[in-house]
C-alpha cells in the first residue's frame, strides 16, 4: 500500500446506504484526546499507543491516549485551577457544563490510559510519581466508573491543572460510521517526574516517537494511522519543543474536520474538507481498508 491510511471494510457499503438514504446517522459522543509531549536530545517526542488489532474500530492504528466524556466528568464540584470554566467555554465553543466535561475527560483519559496525571496539590504544583498500588487502584476505579474524577481528585487532595492543556484542533467521525465522537485534540508536555506506561486495555503497544519518525513511518506504510492522528502530527512539526506547542494552541481554529463523502464511477470518493492528502478513491469492487 502507498500508505498507513486506515479505513474499514464496510465504509463503502455505508457510504452508499447514506446517499441513497437507507441510513441514519448516530449522533457523535464528546470525547477528547492528548497529544502529550516530552523534550529529547533529538527535539520534541510524542507518546502514542496502538490499538489492539482485535478491537472493531482502528484496530492496529496508532493514536494518542483518550476516550469518551463520562456523564460525570461535568461536576460542578470538581477541583480546578487555571483558565477559567467560562474561558473553556468560549474556547471550546459551548456552554461552560460540556466545557468543563471535555476538558476533565481529556485529563481523566490520559491517566486511564498512559498512567499521567495533570493535576497537583494546588494551583501551581503537579503530582510527581503516580505509580504504586494505591495509585493503581484508584486508576482501576475510574476505568471501571466506579469512582468519579471528582471524587479521585478529592479523595486524593487533588486540582486539576487545566492551565496544562492547549486546545488544538476538534474532529467529527463521519456520518456513516457507526461508532460516531465529536472530539478534541489538545496538547500537554510530560511533567516533570511523572513517566508514561501502557495502562490500557485497548492497546498493545506505547511508544514515544518524534513526530517526523512517526509521519515517516506512515508514509512507508510501517505505521497504520487514521486521518486526524497523522494531521495533529504534521501540525505540531514546527514546533521545537512541547512548550511551544502549548504556547501556540490558543491560536488554533478549532472549527470542526468532518470527512464528506460521493459517489463515483460505482465507487467512492472520500475527502476531509482542508486536508486533500486524506482523500479517498475506493473503486466499487474494493472490499478491505488497508492493514499494516
Amino acid at each position: 500500500m502507498a500508505n498507513g491510511q486506515w479505513f474499514p471494510p464496510d465504509w463503502p457499503d455505508r457510504i452508499r446506504a447514506l446517499a441513497d438514504g437507507t441510513l441514519t446517522p448516530v449522533t457523535p459522543r464528546r470525547a477528547a484526546t492528548v497529544m502529550l509531549l516530552r523534550d529529547t536530545d533529538a527535539g520534541p517526542a510524542v507518546h502514542m499507543l496502538r490499538r489492539r488489532a482485535s478491537m472493531a474500530f482502528a484496530g492496529g492504528a496508532y493514536a494518542y491516549p483518550g476516550g469518551g466524556v463520562d456523564p460525570r466528568d461535568d461536576d460542578r464540584a470538581i477541583r480546578w485551577a487555571g483558565p477559567t470554566r467560562a474561558w473553556w467555554a468560549d474556547r471550546l465553543g459551548l456552554e461552560e457544563t460540556a466545557a468543563q466535561a471535555i476538558v476533565c475527560a481529556a485529563v481523566r483519559e490520559t491517566y486511564e490510559e498512559a498512567g499521567v496525571l495533570l493535576a497537583g496539590p494546588g494551583p501551581d504544583a503537579v503530582v510527581g510519581d503516580t505509580t504504586g498500588a494505591d495509585w493503581e487502584a484508584d486508576r482501576a476505579a475510574l476505568v471501571a466508573r466506579e469512582l468519579s474524577f471528582a471524587e479521585f481528585l478529592d479523595r486524593r487532595g487533588l486540582t486539576l491543572r487545566s492551565d496544562l492543556l492547549g486546545a488544538w484542533t476538534r474532529w467529527i467521525t463521519p456520518e456513516f460510521e457507526p461508532r460516531r465522537y465529536d472530539t478534541w485534540f489538545f496538547v500537554a508536555a510530560l511533567p516533570e517526574g511523572q513517566r508514561t506506561r501502557n495502562a490500557s486495555t485497548e492497546a498493545d503497544r506505547t511508544v514515544w516517537i518524534r513526530p517526523q519518525d512517526a509521519v515517516g513511518g506512515y508514509e512507508r506504510g510501517e505505521l497504520l494511522m487514521m486521518p486526524p492522528t497523522l494531521a495533529t502530527l504534521r501540525q505540531i512539526l514546527p514546533y521545537g519543543s512541547p512548550a511551544e506547542a502549548l504556547a501556540a494552541a490558543p491560536a488554533r481554529d478549532l472549527t470542526p474536520v468532518i470527512a464528506r463523502a460521493r459517489l463515483a464511477d460505482g465507487g467512492v470518493v472520500l475527502s476531509w474538507p482542508g486536508h486533500a492528502e486524506f482523500t479517498l478513491h475506493i473503486p466499487a469492487d474494493v472490499q478491505e481498508g488497508p492493514r499494516a
